[in-house]
């Protein structure tokens, strides 16, 4: 029914933004990665799924059309909810969530807030044969290096959010754990 909309932020909280769209103040449920994109009193548009049940109707909102697509794939999945969804999403980037599902990796699924491993494995088994990455074995070695780098800045006194951002920012061309940890640590130190 509503495939995107495009308006400005009025306010965000936790885990949705409100959206002005044609003097409507919608409000979309998304993950932080989007929260974190946009600003108060920005444009955006969002791609959006509307949930519509008995008791209520949510919507989800994306940054990006792959990311409503992913989504809905998610969802397709007996067990798994929207909420569950953006808890994924929340995970890492699409190509390495892919890549996880392609080479049968629940423990990296399980990451996800409410998704325990019968609900990753099921998910692997009914969208495996759905998305394609190349060299997804690379792609899921990198990511689980990068989870136990976030790790340790944490345990060094910065915050998940800036643990992520700071490794989202490391040249993919570097690396070997302690090469992408201290690329992050300059990053990190440059405030950037």
């Amino acid at each position: 029914m509503l495939y995107s909309l495009t308006g400005a932020v009025i306010s965000k909280g936790d885990n949705f933004l409100v959206l002005e769209a044609a003097g409507i103040g919608f409000k979309v449920h998304t993950n932080q990665r989007t929260l974190d994109t946009l600003r108060e009193g920005a444009s955006a548009k969002l791609f959006s799924h509307l949930q519509v049940k008995e008791d209520s109707m949510d919507l989800f909102g994306f940054l990006a059309e792959e990311e409503l697509h992913f989504f809905e794939l998610l969802i397709s999945v007996s067990g798994v909810g929207p909420r569950s969804a953006l808890s994924i999403l929340q995970i890492s980037d699409l190509t390495s969530l892919s890549a996880a599902i392609q080479e049968g990796r629940p423990d990296v699924l399980t990451r996800a807030s409410g998704i325990g491993r019968k609900t990753a494995e099921r998910i692997i088994v009914e969208l495996r044969t759905k998305v394609q990455v190349g060299k997804s074995a690379d792609i899921v070695k990198k990511m689980e290096t990068d989870a136990d780098l976030a790790e340790v800045l944490i345990n060094l006194g910065y915050s998940r959010e800036q643990a992520r951002a700071a490794l989202g920012k490391v040249d993919e061309k570097v690396v070997g754990l302690e090469e992408r940890l201290k690329a992050a640590l300059r990053i990190l130190g440059r405030g950037n």
